[in-house]
């Protein structure tokens, strides 16, 4: 009958609507597992990226951490080079003041023997006769050559050690000047060293 096939029709159109609804939803529910999945795997790739750039991290701060070390080592050690350096030209200046003094006392005491001599010899001549003055001059003055002679040739040898002493400072700062070079040469590979590695390792993830 005509309300029989009706009835027919809409069961047949239910059952249609039923299974075209579930192909939607097994469809939807493949679509949303490959996209979980998806997900999880970026997300384990990016658990990877992670660890890698923690282990990167980690090597930098390390490098850091040692040329840091390495740095306040030689600074200490420029500073105590600087302080021995300061300590050897003071000891140099007052071994030369010393030295000067020594000189100028001498002199000092050489000249007040001459002035005394002279006096001597002005009362002297008074008492006794020419020849006894005159001998007496005669070995006053070779005295007085011979301390000569030795007071020139102590300047001499202090000269020569004054020359030395100045040539090594000289010395000490060059070595010095140097050192404080090779320092900063060093500092700045170790540094394009290290920004070399971060670079190379960023770009190769």
């Amino acid at each position: 009958t005509f309300q029989t096939n009706i009835l027919t029709e809409l069961r047949n159109w239910k059952l249609s609507l039923i299974q075209h609804h579930k192909l939607q939803m097994k469809q939807e529910r493949e679509k949303h597992a490959a996209h979980v999945k998806q997900l999880c795997n970026e997300m384990e790739n990016l658990k990877e990226l992670l660890h890698t750039y923690e282990i990167s991290i980690a090597r930098k701060d390390e490098v850091i951490s040692s040329l840091t070390q390495a740095v306040e080592k030689e600074k200490e050690r420029v500073e105590l080079m600087r302080k021995f350096t300061l300590w050897r030209i003071q000891h140099v200046k007052a071994s030369q003041e010393e030295y000067a003094n020594r000189i100028a006392d001498k002199q000092f005491r050489t000249t007040l023997m001459k002035k005394v001599w002279t006096a001597w010899r002005s009362l002297s001549e008074e008492k006794w006769k020419d020849k006894v003055a005159r001998a007496c001059q005669l070995r006053a003055e070779d005295v007085c050559v011979q301390l000569t002679n030795d007071y020139e040739a102590k300047i001499a040898e202090l000269t020569a050690n004054l020359e030395r002493t100045k040539a090594e400072i000289l010395r000490l700062h060059s070595e010095r000047d140097q050192y404080e070079d090779t320092m900063k040469k060093a500092f700045m590979r170790g540094v394009c060293a290290l920004n070399l590695e971060a670079m190379t390792m960023f770009q190769g993830k």
